[in-house]
C-alpha cells in the first residue's frame, strides 16, 4: 500500500513560486491586489502541486475560515507576537483572521456567528462561565492562549512549560550564588503565575534557600507592577540580590527602580524576567529570561481552531510547548556591593 503523501501547504507553493505565503493565500482567495503575471504564475503551480485548500461548512456553503482573535488590555509585546504567530500560520493554512478587542456584548457570539466567524481564538482575555455558555449555544469552538485561569472543560488551550521555566530562572539564580532570591509575579490567581512561582518555590526549597513570606509579591504583568514591587522589595532591611521578575515587562520595572535608586545590573542586583519578547533584547543591559515560544504557541492556536471549526476532535484539550532559559548579561554572581547593600 502507498503511504500518504503529504498534504501541498501554502508554503510549498510560495517557495516555488519565488512570493510570500501571503500572495499566496490571496490568490486563493480571489483577492485583486496581485499582479496578473504572479497571479499565473502561482494558479499553474496551484493545479500543478494538486493544493487543495482547506474547506469548512457554514450554512450549507463551503467557504475558507474565518477565525476571529480577541485580545483583552494594551497591544504589547507579548500580545503582539503571538498575533505574529496566529497570522503567520492562518496565511500557510488559507484562513483569514479578524483582530478585534474583547468583547462581550449582548450577543457577541451569535454576531460573530452571523459575520461568518467559525472560532474564536483568545490572547490574554478573560471569559466567563457565562460567556462559555453564550460560545457553546453559538456553537463557536474557543481557543484560548496561556490561560489566566483554569479553563472550563470546554475550552480548548495552549500554553507553555511554565513551572519548568520558574525552575530553570530560579536553579540559574541559585547556581551564580544567590540565596537571596525573590519573585516578583502577576495576579496571584492566573494559572501561569502560579506555575512560575511554583517553579521558583521548588528550586528554592531543594537547594535549601530560605524564602521570608516579603519574597514573594503578586502583581500585575506590567512595567508599573515591575517598579512598585521593586521598591518594595529593595526596601526590605534584607533585600534579596537577585529578582525572578513573572515577565519582561516586570523585569525591565525592577532594572529602572534598581538605576534610580543606584544599584547596578547584574553587580549590585541579578535580574531574570520570562518570555524573551523584544523588550528582552533590548533592555539595559539585556535580559536573562525565559522563553515562551509566543509565536509557536499562536501558530498551535490558529491550527487547533481550525481544526475545531472543521469539526475534528483534538487529542488533548491543553497544549503545552516546552520553555527555554536564555541567560544575557542581566545576571551575575552576587559581589561585594550586593552583600554591602544588604
Amino acid at each position: 500500500m502507498r503511504p500518504k503523501s503529504r498534504r501541498t501547504t501554502l508554503a510549498d507553493v510560495a517557495q516555488a513560486a519565488g512570493v510570500s505565503i501571503a500572495t499566496v493565500s490571496k490568490v486563493v482567495n480571489g483577492r485583486g491586489d496581485v499582479a496578473p503575471q504572479t497571479r499565473t504564475r502561482v494558479q499553474q503551480l496551484l493545479h500543478q502541486h494538486h493544493y487543495l485548500a482547506p474547506v469548512f461548512r457554514h450554512t450549507g456553503a463551503v467557504q475558507s475560515p474565518t477565525i476571529e482573535v480577541q485580545f483583552q488590555g494594551g497591544l504589547k509585546s507579548y500580545v503582539a507576537e503571538t498575533l505574529e504567530g496566529i497570522v503567520d500560520a492562518a496565511a500557510e493554512q488559507g484562513a483569514s483572521v479578524v483582530i478585534s478587542k474583547a468583547s462581550h456584548a449582548p450577543h457577541w457570539a451569535r454576531d460573530l456567528v452571523s459575520a461568518g466567524r467559525r472560532a474564536v481564538i483568545a490572547v490574554t482575555s478573560v471569559y466567563t462561565t457565562a460567556h462559555l455558555n453564550e460560545l457553546a449555544r453559538s456553537g463557536l469552538p474557543l481557543v484560548v492562549l496561556d490561560p489566566l485561569h483554569l479553563p472550563d472543560s470546554r475550552v480548548n488551550s495552549v500554553g507553555a512549560t511554565n513551572f519548568a521555566g520558574g525552575l530553570a530562572a530560579t536553579r540559574h539564580l541559585l547556581s551564580l550564588g544567590h540565596r537571596r532570591v525573590a519573585y516578583l509575579g502577576g495576579p496571584a490567581m492566573a494559572v501561569c503565575n502560579q506555575a512560575r512561582m511554583h517553579g521558583y518555590r521548588a528550586a528554592m526549597e531543594a537547594a535549601g534557600a530560605r524564602v521570608p513570606a516579603a519574597y514573594v509579591l503578586p502583581g500585575e504583568f506590567t512595567y508599573e507592577a515591575g517598579l512598585l514591587g521593586a521598591t518594595a522589595l529593595l526596601g526590605l532591611p534584607e533585600p534579596p540580590t537577585a529578582i525572578f521578575a513573572g515577565n519582561d515587562e516586570i523585569a525591565v520595572g525592577v532594572i529602572e527602580t534598581a538605576r534610580t535608586r543606584g544599584l547596578r545590573i547584574p553587580e549590585d542586583l541579578s535580574v531574570v524576567g520570562f518570555d524573551d519578547t523584544s523588550l528582552a533584547q533590548i533592555a539595559s543591559p539585556p535580559l536573562t529570561t525565559v522563553r515562551q515560544p509566543l509565536r509557536e504557541m499562536g501558530g498551535a492556536a490558529l491550527r487547533t481552531a481550525l481544526r475545531l471549526a472543521g469539526g475534528e476532535k483534538v487529542e488533548s484539550h491543553h497544549i503545552e510547548l516546552a520553555t527555554e532559559l536564555v541567560v544575557r548579561t542581566s545576571t551575575a554572581p552576587p559581589g561585594e556591593a550586593a552583600s554591602a547593600h544588604g
